[in-house]
């Protein structure tokens, strides 16, 4: 047995830089649930709205994670497999000339075309729908 390992089976307890990187950790799942549930809250308590608006532009993030399982799962030229995770954003532009950009699911995202002219429901940063006039 090492030295490292006896220490820490007798209670010597976590190593300062072991100890560090698990706060780090933490604080930033801490940081990332608190960011989540704030603009959650913030939206529930947003007025719903409905106002004519144009589709301006429309645009996706894709992120990837090498070596593990997702929703998506390709198999590279060497058989690694990567998943990758796509958000969909559309920006619209309401009559009174302020612009939104809004996440959506791919369905609806998918059914919008840039210069689309409708209605468009939304409660704060939350996307509700669009019914083209």
């Amino acid at each position: 047995m090492s030295i490292e390992t006896t220490a820490w089976v007798s209670g010597g307890g976590l190593s300062p830089l072991m100890t560090i990187l698990i706060a780090v950790f933490a604080a930033l799942l801490i940081g990332a649930v608190g960011r989540g549930l704030y603009v959650w809250v913030r939206n529930n308590r947003s007025p719903r709205e409905t106002a004519e608006a144009r589709v301006v532009t429309k645009r996706m993030k894709v992120s990837g994670h090498g070596g593990h399982a997702g929703a998506r799962t390709v198999s590279g030229m060497n058989g690694a497999g990567f998943s990758t995770y796509t958000r969909y954003f559309v920006t619209f532009e309401l009559e009174n000339g302020k612009r939104l950009e809004l996440g959506m699911k791919d369905p609806e995202y998918g059914m919008l075309a840039e210069g689309d002219r409708g209605r468009l429901s939304y409660q704060g940063t939350r996307y509700l729908g669009f019914e083209r006039a």
